[in-house]
């Protein structure tokens, strides 16, 4: 009898998990969507689109950005919740993995708020954080 006989055949390696769902990268509230969709319709760029970034900024450090874009840059990530779609910046995709961007209105300021769960800090006027 040969060796080679009696060798067992080798394991098949074990079978890989399925992927892990990852979180949406952003959602969006009905106040921001409703917002979002006032905005564009006054707009005189009725294509545009809004992209969500972050940049060094005030006194924790990070500030988010919001410009109107004409077409998506290299690398923006597309995030569409409730008919509306906004880009988010490559660079930014890290610091806003799962946050809710709302608007708010009340007797003093109105504007869009950025929930992020990544935030671990925010300076005392509101203006930055940090991560």
């Amino acid at each position: 009898m040969s060796d080679a006989a009696t060798q067992t055949p080798p394991k098949a390696p074990p079978a890989a998990a399925a992927p892990r769902a990852l979180p949406p990268l952003m959602r969006l509230t009905e106040a921001a969507v409703a917002r979002l969709k006032a905005l564009i319709a006054a707009s005189d760029r009725p294509d545009a689109m809004l992209r969500i970034g972050v940049k060094p900024r005030g006194c924790s450090g990070m500030s988010y950005t919001m410009d109107y874009v004409q077409a998506p840059q290299p690398g923006d990530e597309a995030v569409t919740d409730q008919g509306v779609t906004v880009l988010v910046d490559r660079k930014a995709t890290l610091f806003l993995i799962g946050t809710v961007m709302d608007y708010e209105s009340d007797k003093l300021q109105s504007g869009f708020v950025f929930r992020n769960p990544n935030e671990k800090g925010r300076c005392g006027c509101g203006e930055s954080f940090h991560v």
